[in-house]
């Protein structure tokens, strides 16, 4: 059987594909936000004022949407959210 989350009561449903490659899951996250951060660049740079040299805060927009990517894309994490917070996990609880 292979890939599957040990869950209270005995029942081992099957490992959600964010859990088991959670890098790509990162990865499309990161083009997803880049993505919609390049459509939204004219009207955040004319909302904001920003210049040219405080770009940076976008990397980090990022940067964040990386990160919690990652940590949402944890075996245990995926356990908590399924019992816990079910229309957050990766895939429904059976």
């Amino acid at each position: 059987m292979g890939d599957t989350l040990n869950t209270p009561g005995g029942l081992t449903p099957p490992v959600p594909t964010q859990v088991k490659r959670p890098w790509r899951s990162t990865l499309r996250t990161i083009f997803q936000a880049l993505v919609a951060l390049a459509v939204m660049v004219p009207v955040l740079v004319e909302a904001t004022g920003l210049q040219a040299d405080q770009w940076p805060w976008l990397a980090g927009v990022i940067a964040v949407a990386a990160g919690v990517t990652r940590v949402m894309a944890l075996p245990q994490v995926e356990a908590f959210l399924q019992r816990f917070l079910p229309f957050l996990s990766a895939e429904p609880k059976e």
